[in-house]
């Protein structure tokens, strides 16, 4: 069945009448050159049925927050800046995924009421949480965003571990270890791809998390890290990565679910030895080049091999590839 999609986003203003006409639409509505509507106009788009793409408002009145609450699909309000905590209560309600972006702060208050929203919430825009919205945060069911934040309290972290779905925290650069502990309790995908290095006691925390791990910004790894991430049970994802210890690629080897390690870009004999061990998706796909050892070894790998960088292959190596 055809998405039927509808983009007016030159639009600048739009009539009443107008917008009831839209909110009988059927299919993906996008009005993001509208920069003000009149709170029967909000009314009327409360009432459509599909994506609803509002990023040019830059205020919404609260009578047109309940309204916009009422709607039941993906609803983007990236242009918004501040938020009424009424405004926060009635968008709290909304059954759909949301965008609230050009958020940069918002009362204890308004945290409370979006900690209430059951689906996808998107807030990359702050740049900091108090401990009290942190914690109403925490109780949020579905995927949310933090991506603004560029430093979390060990308290935030705490509440932030009991979140339930996924958890995307890719604006942090360091981390630690205590809120590490709290983040290796949390149940679901977890980003945080911001980091750039990782403690052995943090990387032992992580290590026991329940759900895929993004570590792509981490461009080291100690041998101890990587026996406590070798130990994590999800898919893991530490593309940032260029080199790897025969002894790190040996814990490595031993995970047990998806592996991307692309950005390697050399591994020694004893290395692709030990991830040719490795009983799950394993993606390698920074590797220009390969030793017909290496070949040999990771032609024995029993799941999903990717190594698309390779320009050039020997007869050996291939003999050793298409035996996998």
């Amino acid at each position: 069945m055809n998405t039927l999609e509808t983009a007016l986003n030159g639009l600048t203003s739009l009539s009443d009448a107008a917008a009831e006409s839209f909110g009988k639409h059927n299919g993906k509505l996008y009005l993001n050159g509208l920069t003000s509507l009149s709170d029967a106009a909000t009314e009327s788009l409360g009432k459509h049925n599909d994506w609803l793409y509002l990023n040019g408002l830059t205020s919404l009145s609260d009578a047109a927050a309940e309204s916009l609450g009422k709607h039941n699909d993906w609803l983007q309000l990236n242009g918004l800046t501040s938020l009424s905590d009424a405004a926060a209560e009635s968008l709290g309600k909304h059954n759909g995924r949301l965008e609230l972006n050009g958020l940069t702060s918002f009362s204890d208050a308004a945290a409370e009421s979006l900690g209430k929203h059951n689906n996808w919430l998107e807030l990359k825009g702050l740049t900091s949480l108090s401990d009290a919205a942190a914690e109403s945060l925490g109780k949020h069911n579905g995927k949310l965003y933090l991506n603004g934040l560029t430093s979390l309290s060990d308290a935030a972290a705490e509440s932030l571990g009991k979140h339930n779905g996924s958890l995307s925290l890719n604006g942090l650069t360091s981390l630690s270890d205590a809120a590490a502990e709290s983040l290796g309790k949390h149940d679901g995908v977890l980003y945080l791809n911001g980091l750039t290095s990782l403690s052995d006691a943090a990387a032992e925390s992580l290590g026991k998390h329940n759900g895929s791990l993004y570590l792509n910004g981490l461009t080291s790894l100690s041998d101890t890290a990587a026996e406590s991430l070798g130990k994590h049970n999800d898919w893991l994802y530490l593309n940032g990565l260029t080199s790897l210890s025969d002894a790190a690629a040996e814990s490595l080897g031993k995970h047990n679910d998806w592996l991307e390690l692309n950005g390697l870009t050399s591994l020694s004999d004893a290395a692709a030895e030990s991830l040719g061990k490795h009983n799950d998706w394993l993606e390698l796909n920074g590797l220009t080049s390969l030793s017909d050892a290496a070949a040999e070894s990771l032609g024995k790998h029993n799941d999903w091999l990717e190594l698309n960088g390779l320009t050039s292959l020997s007869d050996a190596a291939a003999e050793s590839l298409g035996k996998h």
